[in-house]
């Protein structure tokens, strides 16, 4: 696997490897990779021929300065987890080479942006937009693999994409969880045993809620429900549940053919995601 830190010599490695030559395969992380970043690796190899990785701890995303300053930093093992994957580049550049003044442009999705986790984290999806704007032009992929995980995030970027006329064909990947059913985080390495236990409160949140609702229950008698079931348990703060459409985050008040449930809260100090598909 190579590696690069610079922007114009990985322009001129990937340029020999583009069409008709062969497809190249994109997945964009924050680092700390665990099994659902090595998924999204081992799919765009057997989709692509060449597939590139970045690790970029992207600043502008973040609102809260604490969550940057201790996001995990593991790249020794992150290198040996994309190598046994079959990953071919590792982009890891440093902020100077990727922000180079300190003013930013600006992106405004509308509602998309403002609600759920646009609600209680202002200016993320900016931020979001920006690197994944620069990454996409960087890197000038041919499809480009997210994780369902952050599926707000995922229809941020589908619309990026779309209005800003990116030739890239963007997939998104089923969120892999641990064998009791936590969602796979970067994150989850904060937590202490005890708080990785109460974790589970989020998905089974997401599980009872399913189940309540497809059996005709209102979504505001079983929002109640799970946010009394949450405040009963130590360090556990909800944030929101929401029902949504699928396609554009429109809440919803039954279920219909195209709903997700998603989940947000935190466990002592790490906020946690997570959601669940219910029809699409």
């Amino acid at each position: 696997m190579k590696i690069f830190k610079e922007i114009e010599p990985l322009r001129a490695f990937l340029k020999q490897f583009r069409q008709p030559a062969g497809l190249i395969g994109f997945v964009p992380t924050m680092g700390a990779l665990h099994a659902g970043h090595r998924a999204l690796i081992e799919t765009s190899v057997k989709e692509c021929n060449y597939t590139v990785c970045s690790i970029y701890v992207n600043p502008t995303q973040f609102n809260n300065p604490v969550d940057l300053a201790k996001y995990p930093n593991t790249l020794d093992t992150d290198i040996e987890l994309l190598e046994k994957a079959g990953c071919d580049v590792l982009f890891c550049p440093p902020h100077s080479e990727m922000y180079l003044h300190q003013d930013h442009i600006r992106f405004d999705f509308g509602l998309l942006d403002k609600i759920l986790e646009g609600e209680f984290r202002p200016g993320h999806f900016s931020g979001v937009a920006l690197v994944v704007s620069k990454l996409l032009n960087i890197v000038q992929p041919d499809k480009a693999y997210f994780g369902q995980k952050d599926f707000q995030q995922y229809l941020i970027v589908s619309k990026l994409v779309a209005d800003l006329n990116f030739n890239v064909e963007l997939i998104r990947m089923p969120i892999v969880r641990e064998p009791d059913g936590l969602a796979m985080s970067s994150r989850n390495a904060r937590l202490t045993a005890e708080q990785r236990k109460t974790a589970l409160v989020f998905y089974q949140s997401l599980q009872q809620a399913k189940t309540r609702l497809q059996s005709g229950a209102d979504f505001e008698v079983v929002k109640a429900e799970i946010k009394s079931i949450c405040e009963s348990k130590p360090e556990i703060t909800l944030e929101y549940l929401a029902l949504a459409d699928t396609t554009n985050l429109s809440p919803l008040k039954n279920v219909t053919t195209q709903s997700v449930l998603l989940i947000a809260g935190y466990v002592g100090e790490v906020r946690l995601i997570d959601n669940l598909i219910i029809a699409e």
